[in-house]
C-alpha cells in the first residue's frame, strides 16, 4: 500500500470517527446485551486467508463497535473515568502512530522525549512539586503506581535493587485508604510484598482515611516487627470522589520516615485550574504522584504520569545497562532507564497537543463547568427525594432510595442494582452502583466535555421512571 492508498485509508477512518462522534449522543449509552454470540459469528468470518477491501472491513468494524459496547464519549456517559476525548488528543494519537518516535532511547527520539519531559515538569509546577521533579508517561495509574511502590522501596532499603524483598530484614508494609483504588493489591502482588502488605485503612464518616486508626495500625506493625514504608493519600477516590486529608498524612510520612505517595489519578487534574486547585492542598508535599490525563483531562486512552522529586531513586529503580542500547548520559536520561516500560510509544504528544493548542485556561473553564454540574445533578437528585451519601467537593454524586434503605441492606442492595439495570438497558445513561462502606447506592460521575445540564435532567428523569419501576 503506498501513501496515496494510506492517504484514502486514512480519510476513510477519520469519516467513520467524525460521524460517530456527531452521532453518539443521538443512540444509546449502551447496548441491552452483550452480544457475545453475534460478534463471535460475525468474527468467525474473518479468518485472515482472503484478503478484504478496506471500504468493506472499516464500517464492519465501526458498526461492531457501536453495536456493542459502552460508549464513554456518550454526553450520558455518567460512569467511571474514561474519557471523552479531544480532537487534538485523537491528533496526537494520529501523529504518534504515524511517525511511530520509539522513545526509549534518547537519541532515537530528542523532540519526542523533550515533548513529554515539557508536559511533565508542566504539571509538576501546576502541582506545586519542586523544580527538581522528574517522571515519566505510562499506560495508566495502576503503572505509577507500581513506579511509586518501587522508586519507596529503593529508597528505604538499600539492599532491595540487588536481593528483592527476601533480603529484608523484616517484612514491609504500605497504608492506604479503605476506598483507594485496589490496584494496590496487584501491585503488592507483582512486586513480591504480598497482598498482606498492603493495609487498607477504615475511613471516617466522609469516607476519608481515618488518621486516627491509621496510628493505631502503625504502632501495631511496629510492635508486630513489621517494616512501614509507604503511606499513600488519594487525593479524589474511585467510588466517591473523596479526599484524603494530604497536610495530615505528609506530616505523619515526615515523622515515620516513609514514603509519601498521592494518587491522584483523576482528581489531579484540578491543578489546572486556580480556583480548584485548593482541593489538592499537601500534594506539593508528596514524595511521588499519580496523574492520569487520561480521565478528566480528556486525553485518549492511555495516558498516565509519574511525578516524583526523587531523581535519583527514579533511576536507581530502573536503570539497566546493556551493549545494544546507546551509551547513557546524565544530562539526557534515556526514558528506559526511568521507567517500568521500555520500548514505548509517544503517548505524551496527545496531552502535549491539547495543552498547546486549547491553553490552560480552557481545561480550568471545563473542569469548574463539570464541578457545576456536579452541583446541579446533586441538587436536583435531592429534590427528587433522594438521599446523598457521599460528600465531596468534586463532581461524583452518590445518591439512594430512603425506601429502599429502610427496608435493609441486602433489599437495599438489590433495589439499587435493580435500578441501574433499568436505567442502564434503557439506553438512556449509564450509571454504576456502589457500597460506600457497606452502604449500596448509585454513582453518578460527570467528567466529559460533551455533558450538558439536558443531559443532567435525563439521567434524573431516568432515575426517577427506574424508581416507578421498581
Amino acid at each position: 500500500m503506498g501513501a496515496e492508498e494510506g492517504a484514502r485509508l486514512l480519510t476513510a477512518a477519520v469519516n467513520l470517527v467524525v460521524r460517530h462522534a456527531r452521532q453518539v449522543g443521538d443512540g444509546p449509552v449502551a447496548p441491552e446485551e452483550l452480544g457475545t454470540g453475534a460478534i463471535r459469528q460475525w468474527l468467525a468470518d474473518q479468518d485472515f486467508d482472503v484478503a478484504q477491501q478496506p471500504e468493506h472491513v472499516l464500517p464492519e468494524v465501526m458498526e461492531a463497535l457501536r453495536r456493542w459496547g459502552v460508549h464513554t464519549t456518550h454526553p450520558r456517559y455518567f460512569g467511571l473515568f474514561n474519557p471523552t476525548p479531544t480532537w487534538w488528543g485523537i491528533a496526537g494519537e494520529l501523529i504518534a502512530a504515524g511517525v511511530n518516535p520509539q522513545l526509549a532511547a534518547y537519541s532515537h527520539a530528542p523532540a519526542a522525549v523533550e515533548m513529554e519531559r515539557h508536559v511533565l515538569r508542566f504539571m509538576a509546577g501546576r502541582l506545586g512539586l519542586p523544580a527538581t521533579t522528574e517522571g515519566t508517561f505510562t499506560v495508566g495509574g495502576a503503572e505509577a503506581n507500581l513506579s511509586a511502590v518501587i522508586v519507596a522501596l529503593t529508597r528505604r532499603f538499600e539492599t532491595y535493587p540487588q536481593t528483592g524483598v527476601r533480603g529484608l530484614p523484616r517484612r514491609p508494609v504500605l497504608y492506604a485508604s479503605a476506598e483507594s483504588h485496589l490496584a494496590w493489591l496487584k501491585i503488592a502482588h507483582m512486586t513480591g510484598l504480598g497482598r498482606e502488605a498492603v493495609r487498607l485503612v477504615p475511613v471516617n464518616g466522609a469516607h476519608r482515611l481515618d488518621t486516627r486508626r491509621l496510628r493505631a495500625m502503625y504502632e501495631a506493625d511496629l510492635a508486630a516487627g513489621l517494616e512501614p514504608f509507604l503511606l499513600v493519600g488519594t487525593a479524589g477516590t474511585t467510588a466517591g470522589g473523596a479526599l484524603d486529608p494530604l497536610p495530615e498524612l505528609a506530616a505523619l510520612a515526615r515523622q515515620w520516615g516513609v514514603h509519601f505517595h498521592v494518587d491522584a489519578a483523576w482528581a489531579g487534574a484540578v491543578a489546572l485550574s486556580d480556583r480548584l486547585r485548593p482541593l489538592l492542598a499537601g500534594v506539593e508535599l508528596a514524595d511521588s504522584v499519580t496523574v492520569d490525563a487520561h480521565k478528566w483531562l480528556s486525553a485518549p486512552m492511555g495516558a498516565g504520569m509519574f511525578l516524583t522529586p526523587h531523581a535519583r531513586a527514579l533511576s536507581e529503580s530502573f536503570r539497566v545497562a546493556t551493549s545494544y542500547m546507546p551509551a547513557e548520559s546524565d544530562e539526557l536520561p534515556d526514558p528506559y532507564v526511568t521507567s517500568v516500560q521500555w520500548s514505548r510509544r509517544f503517548a505524551g504528544l496527545k496531552v502535549f497537543l491539547a495543552l498547546a493548542i486549547a491553553g490552560r485556561p480552557a481545561y480550568a473553564a471545563q473542569l469548574e463547568r463539570d464541578v457545576r454540574l456536579g452541583e446541579l445533578l446533586a441538587r436536583r437528585l435531592a429534590e427528587e427525594g433522594w438521599t446523598r451519601v457521599n460528600d465531596t467537593p468534586l463532581p461524583v454524586v452518590c445518591v439512594a432510595d430512603p425506601e429502599a434503605e429502610a427496608a435493609g441492606r441486602e433489599h437495599s442492595t438489590a433495589w439499587h442494582a435493580a435500578a441501574v439495570h433499568h436505567v442502564v438497558s434503557s439506553g438512556q445513561a449509564w450509571v454504576s452502583t456502589v457500597q460506600l462502606a457497606g452502604r449500596p447506592a448509585i454513582r453518578l460521575c460527570l467528567t466529559s466535555h460533551r455533558t450538558t445540564e439536558d443531559d443532567v435532567e435525563a439521567v434524573v428523569t431516568a432515575l426517577g421512571h427506574a424508581r416507578k419501576h421498581g
